[in-house]
C-alpha cells in the first residue's frame, strides 16, 4: 500500500474511532512505528488529524490553521476547483465572494470573464478582482481581521444584505456526514449566512479534506446550497444526504 492510500484510511479510521494508537495503526498496516509517526505528521501538517504522544485524533474543532498554511494547503485542488466554478459563471453576473483560500482562487480564474459585479468580505478577493477594469467590484464595510484580510461585523452584514445577486461563492471549514456546514469563526459566520440568504444560487467551493471535519459552529445545511464544487466525489454516506438535499455536485479531474 502506498502512503498516500494508508494515510487516506487514517484520516477514515480517526474519524470513524476518533481515537487511535500508534502501534495498533502500525499493526493494523503491517508497517513501522515510525513509518505511521511520519504519515502522522504529514496529516497533522494539513490538519486533518491531531498527534499526542503515542497517538492520534480528530483534529481541534474550536481552531482553525493559519491562514498562511491554508495558501499552500491543497493548492493545485483549489485552482482545480476555482477554474470548474468559473466556468459556471457567466459574464455580466452579480456576485457575492466571500472569506477563504479557495474563494481567493476562484477570484483568480475569474479574472478572463466580463462584465462582473462583485461585493465581497474578502481585502485579498477584491485586490485580484479589481485588476480587471470590465468589473465593479465593491468591499463591504467592518472590521478589516489582519490574519487573512476578512471583513466582518454587524456592518458587514448589513451591507451584504442591502443586495441581491445572481451568485453566492463561499468557502467552508468542514461538512460532517448529516450534512451540516461547520466553521470555527461566528462572525465569518453570519456574514456567510447573509449572502446564502441574499443569493438566488449559491456556490460552495471545497476541496475533499473538508468531507468529515468538525468544526464548532454550524453555518447552515448543504441543503441550502445549489452547487458544489470539489475535487473528489463525497463518501458514499455523505454523498446519499447531498443527492437528496438536491444541491448539485461538480468534480474538477485531475490535471
Amino acid at each position: 500500500m502506498d502512503s498516500t492510500l494508508r494515510q487516506q484510511q487514517i484520516v477514515s479510521l480517526v474519524r470513524e474511532r476518533r481515537v487511535l494508537q500508534v502501534q495498533w495503526l502500525a499493526d493494523h498496516f503491517g508497517v513501522t512505528p515510525q513509518t505511521i509517526r511520519r504519515d502522522i505528521d504529514e496529516l497533522s501538517s494539513q490538519s486533518l488529524v491531531r498527534r499526542f504522544r503515542g497517538g492520534v485524533t480528530l483534529p481541534s474543532s474550536v481552531e482553525n490553521v493559519a491562514y498562511t498554511t491554508r495558501q499552500m494547503l491543497m493548492a493545485d485542488e483549489k485552482r482545480r476547483i476555482a477554474r470548474l466554478a468559473a466556468e459556471h459563471v457567466p459574464d455580466d453576473a452579480s456576485l457575492f465572494v466571500n472569506i477563504g483560500t479557495t474563494t481567493e482562487a476562484v477570484a483568480h480564474a475569474l479574472l478572463s470573464h466580463q462584465g462582473l459585479r462583485v461585493i465581497t468580505n474578502n481585502l485579498n478577493v477584491a485586490n485580484i478582482l479589481h485588476t480587471n477594469t470590465a468589473f465593479s467590484v465593491s468591499i463591504a464595510g467592518g472590521a478589516v481581521r489582519q490574519r487573512d484580510g476578512g471583513i466582518v461585523g454587524e456592518a458587514t452584514v448589513a451591507f451584504i444584505r442591502q443586495f441581491k445577486v445572481d451568485i453566492g461563492i463561499i468557502g467552508i471549514s468542514g461538512i460532517d456526514e448529516e450534512g451540516d456546514l461547520l466553521d470555527y469563526d461566528y462572525d465569518e459566520v453570519r456574514v456567510a449566512r447573509a449572502i446564502i440568504e441574499n443569493a438566488r444560487r449559491v456556490f460552495l467551493v471545497t476541496d475533499h479534506t473538508k468531507f468529515g471535519r468538525s468544526a464548532m459552529i454550524r453555518l447552515g445545511h448543504i441543503g441550502e446550497i445549489d452547487d458544489l464544487f470539489t475535487d473528489v466525489p463525497p463518501p458514499p454516506g455523505m454523498a446519499e444526504v447531498v443527492a437528496a438535499s438536491g444541491c448539485r455536485v461538480h468534480v474538477a479531474e485531475g490535471g
